[in-house]
Formats: C-alpha cells, structure tokens, sequence
C-alpha cells in the first residue's frame, strides 16, 4: 500500500493547523524494486520524473519504476538557475518550448503543488545594430508562432531595471527584447512536485538504485542491471541528463553528445533589485532574483569536457566581470555559494528525445541550456513516445535519425561544435 501525503489544500493547511500538523505523511513512498517492469525510467530528475507521470496520468502506464542513484532532487534538476522561456530562433523549437511554457503555467493545478512559478519576464539585451536585426527576427519568428515578444527601448530598459548601465565602456545599451510571459519556477518544488504526483498516480520511485549495467538480448533492451539487482523491462528509457553518453554507452551505442560543466552563482540577500531575467547580449551572462533576496546568475559552460561537478576560477572571472560591466552596482556583492552542473551538449545544440538502434531503449537526453525549462514538454513528449511508439507532433524534429540525415537544428549557427552551443 502506498503512503503519500495526500490531496494539498487550505482547508487542509487549517485542519492540520488545529490538528497538531500530525496528519502529514511522506510526500512519496520509498519504493522497493520489483523485478519487472513494463517500464523502467533511469534518471529521477526533471524528465525522468515528469515522464513517468504523465506516461500515469496521461496514458494510464503505471507499472513504471523511476529509478534514482541517489536522492531525489540532487542532480542537474536542483543544480540551475531555474529559468523558463521559450524565445528561440528556429521555429520547431519555439513551438517545442511553447508548450513546455504552457504546461509551466497550469502546472501547479495539474501537480496540485507550489512550484512557485513566477513568470517576472525574460529580457535580452543587445549591444550592436546587428544584433538588433538578428533579434528582431527572432522576435518576429515568434510571434508567427504565436509567441510573446515585446521589443524596449535604452529608456524602456532602464526603467525596468534601473541598475542596468547603459552605456558601459565595453558594450553599450541600445534596447532589449521582453518575453513578458518568460521567468523562473523553484527547482527543487519541480522534482518534489512531479515526484509526489507520479508516486501517488502508482509510480515507484526507486532511490539508491545506481544502474550498472543495460542488458540486451540481441537487438532488444531487456533490463538493467542496477546496485540492487537485476530489473526487467520492455521499455528503458534514459533521462540522465549529463551522463546520457555514459549510460547509451552501457548498451554498446555512441551518441552525438558530448559532457561539460555549466556554473552558477548565488549571492548574499539583498532587497529587491531586478525584477525580470536578465540576460548580456555581449557575454554569456544572465541573472535573476530569489524569493530569498539572493542574486541567482551564471554564464557559459567551461570548453572542456567533464563529468565533475565543480567549476574553474576562469570562467568564475569571465562571469563576474559581464556582472559588473553590466551591472556595476554589484561589485560590491558578495558571493556566498557556487556550484556546477554536468550537462548533455550535443552536435547542433538542440535535444534529443528518440527511439534508437535497440527495440526498447528510449532516449531523454542531449538538452545543453535547455533542460530545466523544457521539463513538462520533455516528460510530456517522451511518455508520448513510449505509449504510442511515435514521437509526438511538437517533439517529432528531435530525433537521433537527423544527424544522419542532416537535418540538424543549429538554434546558434555555430555548426557541429558542442562547446560553442
């Protein structure tokens, strides 16, 4: 029988209040392996967690096990910036990220759980008429698409975000693009949400359970080998985020993907200062506000490839000095935290969510910046994938087939270099 925390509710929240706060139970059940699945999800982040619940919820696939090397919550999906959009230039993946928005929206009503979405705006600077011309198509191939784009003069700009210095030595001010209906959820609400949801749907979340091994009989994905034994499955479905190549690997299958790490900073509390995502036309450097009054930002990846979770004092230096040029006022700040994350860079910097050479394998995966904001599209999309054997609609340019047939989605331009996505 399983134990989860039940309905959330105000009335509840009182009840509760008169009642001692002793009705609460654990949000999920610690969940055993059982030795077969129709299903098996290796990754207990984001996607993992959010394809097994809709594959629940949606498809009524319960005999699904998520399985989790170590807590829940301690991978890449609480090791961001927590940021959502869906301003991308190519249109299938601003249509791919539009629905992941959406569904960002009604999310807290679907997972009945506070995952503190906070849609304050996405505004991206730009410092040369060029990239004032490359923007504005941008913004125009959004809203063919139906998308929010606002474009905002130096005065607009600086209204909206006061400590901007418009006319910095290095990169002057000369307007941004606002997505109004872009922001930030709560990382760690989105993995507990999505746990609980998928949990009490008849999910087994399975911690603890680090996969060892992928086993095959032939053509075919039969099962993994885990830290606790064996587990069959018809389905094995990879959404292991930076370590998407290591696990394929496991089945004998090389992937398009390379493994960097991506840093972030947090900064001591301050009082409210900006108000939207912030990101630096000229450098890779973007930066919102906590809940907590701590300024959240980080940049580009180091060009190395690591699976090591930490960062390097060069690229702390190159984030830092975009900070300050940008916004001078926090040269004075001082950074409490910094952290990294391993992250899937793929060959045109666009993800992958594709059936692949072996019948019953499934790939999540491939997501470089993308990850934490295409969550419900990505577990929408993949459970798809799974229950019907087809990708569906908005994920259908995903596929691993386009590498082969030159079908790449370079959203940069950049060609087939991971570390320039």
């Amino acid at each position: 029988m399983r134990t989860t925390s039940g309905r959330y509710s105000l009335w509840r929240l009182l009840r509760e209040g008169f009642n001692g706060q002793r009705g609460w139970s654990h949000a999920w059940a610690k969940a055993t392996p059982r030795p077969r699945y129709r299903v098996v999800i290796v990754g207990g982040g984001g996607h993992g967690l959010a394809t097994a619940f809709y594959l629940a919820t949606r498809h009524g696939i319960t005999d699904v096990a998520v399985l989790e090397r170590g807590p829940i919550g301690l991978g890449n999906v609480g090791r961001n910036t927590t940021i959502v959009r869906s301003n991308y230039f190519q249109p299938p993946n601003v249509r791919f990220y539009e629905f992941s928005l959406k569904l960002w929206e009604s999310l807290e009503r679907t997972l009945n759980f506070n995952a503190m979405v906070s849609q304050r705006g996405t505004l991206n600077l730009f410092h040369t008429e060029a990239q004032r011309d490359l923007f504005t198509r941008r913004a125009n191939l959004m809203r063919l698409e139906g998308v929010d784009a606002e474009a905002l003069s130096r005065a607009q700009v600086k209204a909206l975000v006061p400590l901007v210095d418009l006319d910095n030595g290095r990169y002057p001010v000369l307007g941004g693009f606002l997505q109004p209906r872009g922001g930030t959820v709560r990382h760690d609400a989105v993995a507990w949400g999505f746990a609980r949801a998928a949990a009490d749907a008849g999910v087994d979340i399975v911690e603890h359970c680090a996969v060892t091994g992928i086993r095959r009989d032939g053509a075919r994905v039969t099962g993994v080998e885990t830290a606790r034994g064996f587990i069959a499955a018809d389905t094995v479905c990879l959404a292991v985020a930076g370590h998407s190549s290591e696990l394929a690997r496991l089945a004998g299958i090389v992937l398009p993907i390379e493994t960097h790490v991506l840093q972030a900073f947090v900064t001591e509390g301050l009082k409210p200062l900006i108000d939207v995502v912030l990101t630096y036309g000229a450098g890779h450097f973007y930066i919102n506000q906590s809940d907590k009054g701590g300024l959240v930002f980080g940049g580009a990846i180091d060009g190395y490839n690591t699976y090591a979770q930490r960062g390097t004092l060069p690229m702390v230096e190159e984030v830092t000095a975009a900070a300050v040029t940008l916004l001078p006022a926090l040269a004075r700040v001082r950074v409490l935290r910094q952290w990294g994350g391993v992250m899937d860079m793929s060959m045109d910097g666009s993800p992958i969510i594709s059936k692949t050479a072996l019948a019953g394998l499934v790939l999540n995966g491939g997501w470089c910046y993308g990850g934490f904001k295409a969550i419900p599209a990505g577990g929408f999309t993949t459970a798809h994938l799974i229950a019907h054997g087809t990708p569906h609609p908005v994920a259908a340019h995903l596929d691993l087939g386009r590498f082969a047939a030159g079908r790449t989605i370079d959203e940069r331009g950049v060609g087939p270099f991971p570390w320039l996505h």
